[in-house]
């Protein structure tokens, strides 16, 4: 299965600053979040989804590298 982008997971833009991403994280994780949904398959694979993409993107490097080589990298 292809993996989503990571921009889409989170619901922003490529030029999202830091604090987006973190804000736009915290209310997705929130939703998602399995004490919220409990026995809800779907809930726990999106915020796997969501932790993935939110630990690429709050890191500068792994950012960089996302944005040049995508799942690749």
């Amino acid at each position: 299965m292809a993996k989503r982008d990571y921009y889409q997971v989170l619901g922003v833009d490529r030029q999202a600053g830091d604090d987006t991403l973190k804000k736009s994280f915290r209310k997705h994780a929130l939703k998602y979040h399995p004490d919220r949904n409990p026995g809800n398959k779907q809930a726990e694979d999106k915020f796997k989804e969501l932790n993935e993409a939110y630990e690429v993107l709050s890191d500068s490097e792994k950012r960089r590298n996302y944005d040049t080589f995508g799942h690749a990298a």
